[in-house]
C-alpha cells in the first residue's frame, strides 16, 4: 500500500501535463473530488474503475466506454484560427442566389466595387455556363466569383480597368503593427478564363468607404480612390486546371484596419477574353492563431498525401484519428495515413496543452457527364471498351491527381434521320441550317453533312415570331388600353425598346411601353411614329416601325 497526501499534490498537479501516467491522474481525481482520507491521505491500492484516463494510450482506462481525448479527463484547449471576417464561408445567407451581382444574399458582404462580384451557392444559382467552378468545393455550399478584366459590351475592346471585389467591415480591427495571416481558396476555371493573377487584400482605417468608387465602373482598385492602402498581395496560378489552391497573404498594418476590400491587383488587364476566378473559406487572424493549424503535404488523392504541424524542437507532438490515439505518431508529420476521418493533434509544452481544429480527410470523387455522337458503324472507346451501340455508361477513371472520377457518357449513333429541328424567325429574315437558307415558314427536308462527317437528313419545321402593335390607345386610366405596347405570347424574348416621335420627328419616349405622356405631361392628341427594336434570346432581332393615335 503506497500512502499520499493529496494536500501535498494539489498544487504540484498544475504542473504535470495531461497523460503523463496513470498514478498521476488518479492522484488528481481523487484530490479534487475530495476522495482523500481526513488526514489527507489516501491509499493508492486502487481499482480499474477509479483510475483517470490515460489520453495517448488507445485504450479505454476507466471503462466509461471513452477513450483518449474523447474523455472528459483529457480536456484541453483547442487552438483555431477565428476569422476576423465575418461569414468567411459565405455559409450563413439571407437568401438563395438565383442570379448575377447577389452578393448582397451573404450575411456580412459587401460589393465593394460598381464592378459587382457574384454570389454562388448550391442552393440556387452556380455561374456561368462558360466558367464551371473546381469541384468539390473547399468548405460548405457557398462561395464567390470575380473578374480581373472583360471583354467590353457587344465584343468591343476589353474594359483593361474592370476590377470586381467584395469587402467586409471585420469583426475586430486590424491593430496596428501586429501581424496576421490571410488564408483562403482561389479556384481557377482553367488558363485561358483563368490566367494567373495577383490576389490582394486592401484596408481601410473607416467602414464608410465601403463601397468605394460608386458610380465609377473604370475606377479600378480601391487604392485609385482615397482612404484604402494595400495591405498584400500573392501571385497563384491554377495552370490549366479547373482546381481550387489554398494561400497566403501575411499583412502587418501600420495603422488600425477597420473593412477589407478583396480581389485583383491594380494594374490594368487588356484581357482578350472575360476572365473568371472564385474565393472561398477567407479567413483573417492574428499569425499566431495558425501556428498550429493541420496542413497538407501533396494533393488528397495523391499516394504520398500526408498531414503536418509546423515543427518546434521543444513540443511534444500526439496525432489522433475519431480522438482516439495513433500510437508511434508523435512527429510533426504523419509518418502515412490511417484513411478518411478527422484528425488532430495534441501539442505539449510541459506547462500546458494545446489541441488543433479538426482536419476532416476525404478524397473527392468526381462526377462528369459527357455527350458523344459517333456515325453509323464506327465505335467510340470509353475506357476498356469499345462501344458502337447508343445508350448510357459509366465508367471510373483516374484523374491527374489520381482522384476518382466517375464519367457518365450517352453516346448517340447518327443514323438516317437523326434530329428534327423547331425554329422561329422574324417575317421577312432568313434561317441558315448547314448551307441553305429558309425564309418562309413551313416543315422542309434538309440533307446534311453532320460535323463529324455522317450523311443525316433533319426535318425543319419553321415558323415566324408572332408580334402586334396596336393603331389606337388611349391612357385615360380606366385600366384599357392605357398603355402602347405589343402583344405577343413569344417566351423568348430578351429586350424591347419603343422609341416614340411627335409629328415634327422630336424623340419623346424611349422604354418597353408608353403611357402617352412626354416630358411636359400628357402628350396631345394626335398621330405619333414609332419605332420598336425588339431582340429574342437566340440573338436574332427586328425593328418594327409605324404609327399609333393617342386618343383620351
Amino acid at each position: 500500500m503506497a500512502i499520499i497526501n493529496c494536500n501535498n499534490l494539489r498544487y504540484l498537479m498544475n504542473w504535470f501535463p495531461f497523460g503523463s501516467n496513470a498514478a498521476l491522474f488518479t492522484i488528481k481525481w481523487l484530490c479534487l473530488t475530495s476522495l482523500c482520507w481526513m488526514d489527507g491521505t489516501y491509499d493508492l491500492t486502487l481499482s480499474k474503475s477509479i483510475m483517470a484516463e490515460i489520453c495517448d494510450n488507445a485504450k479505454d482506462d476507466d471503462d466509461d466506454g471513452l477513450i483518449d481525448i474523447n474523455d472528459q479527463d483529457c480536456i484541453c484547449q483547442i487552438v483555431k484560427p477565428e476569422s476576423l471576417i465575418p461569414n468567411p464561408s459565405f455559409e450563413d445567407k439571407k437568401c438563395c442566389p438565383s442570379g448575377r451581382s447577389q452578393l448582397n444574399c451573404a450575411h456580412g458582404w459587401i460589393q465593394a466595387s460598381e464592378p459587382t462580384t457574384d454570389y454562388l451557392n448550391l442552393c440556387g444559382w452556380m455561374g456561368w455556363p462558360e466558367f464551371p467552378p473546381p469541384r468539390p468545393l473547399p468548405d460548405g455550399e457557398g462561395f464567390v466569383g470575380f473578374r480581373d478584366g472583360r471583354v467590353g459590351g457587344n465584343g468591343g475592346s476589353p474594359d483593361r480597368n474592370w476590377k470586381e471585389y467584395a469587402g467586409a467591415c471585420l469583426l475586430k480591427p486590424l491593430e496596428k503593427s501586429n501581424k496576421y495571416l490571410f488564408d483562403f481558396y482561389i479556384g481557377f476555371v482553367n488558363d485561358l478564363y483563368s490566367p494567373p493573377i495577383n490576389v490582394t487584400l486592401f484596408g481601410t482605417t473607416d467602414c464608410k468607404n465601403l463601397p468605394f468608387g460608386v458610380g465609377n465602373q473604370g475606377l479600378g482598385c480601391p487604392t485609385n480612390g482615397s482612404g484604402w492602402v494595400r495591405l498584400g498581395s500573392t501571385y497563384v496560378s491554377g495552370g490549366n486546371q479547373n482546381i481550387w489552391l489554398r494561400t497566403t497573404i501575411s499583412t502587418t498594418p501600420n495603422e488600425d484596419i477597420v473593412a477589407i476590400a478583396i480581389g485583383p491587383d491594380c494594374p490594368e488587364v487588356p484581357s482578350p477574353v472575360n476572365t473568371y476566378y472564385y474565393f472561398d473559406n477567407l479567413v483573417l487572424a492574428d499569425f499566431e492563431s495558425f501556428e498550429f493549424k493541420i496542413n497538407e503535404v501533396q494533393h488528397p488523392c495523391s499516394h504520398n498525401f500526408l498531414l503536418e504541424v509546423p515543427s518546434r524542437p521543444s513540443l511534444i507532438y500526439q496525432w489522433y484519428k475519431n480522438g482516439i490515439a495513433l500510437l508511434g505518431e508523435t512527429n510533426p508529420k504523419l509518418s502515412k495515413m490511417y484513411g478518411e476521418g478527422p484528425y488532430q493533434v495534441r501539442i505539449l509544452d510541459g506547462i500546458s496543452c494545446k489541441l488543433t481544429d479538426v482536419y476532416e480527410h476525404t478524397i473527392p470523387t468526381f462526377q462528369n457527364s459527357v455527350t458523344k455522337t459517333i456515325c453509323n458503324d464506327d465505335s467510340y472507346k470509353f475506357g476498356n471498351r469499345v462501344l458502337t451501340e447508343g445508350g448510357s455508361y459509366t465508367h471510373q477513371f483516374k484523374s491527374k491527381n489520381n482522384c476518382d472520377s466517375m464519367v457518365q457518357l450517352e453516346l448517340k449513333v447518327l443514323g438516317e434521320i437523326s434530329d428534327t429541328t423547331q425554329a422561329k424567325i422574324f417575317e421577312g429574315t432568313t434561317y441558315q441550317l448547314g448551307n441553305q437558307k429558309f425564309r418562309y415558314k413551313g416543315e422542309y427536308i434538309v440533307h446534311l453533312e453532320s460535323g463529324i462527317g455522317c450523311d443525316s437528313i433533319v426535318l425543319l419545321r419553321l415558323d415566324y415570331y408572332k408580334f402586334y402593335f396596336p393603331n389606337i390607345f388611349s391612357p385615360n386610366g380606366d385600366g384599357q388600353n392605357d398603355i402602347f405596347t405589343f402583344n405577343s405570347n413569344e417566351e423568348a424574348i430578351e429586350d424591347v425598346i419603343i422609341s416614340i416621335y411627335d409629328r415634327w420627328g422630336q424623340k419623346i419616349y424611349s422604354g418597353d411601353g408608353w403611357d402617352g405622356k412626354n416630358k411636359f405631361g400628357m402628350a396631345l392628341t394626335g398621330v405619333y411614329a414609332y419605332i420598336a427594336n425588339i431582340k429574342m434570346k437566340d440573338g436574332n432581332q427586328k425593328l418594327f416601325s409605324g404609327s399609333v393615335t393617342l386618343l383620351l
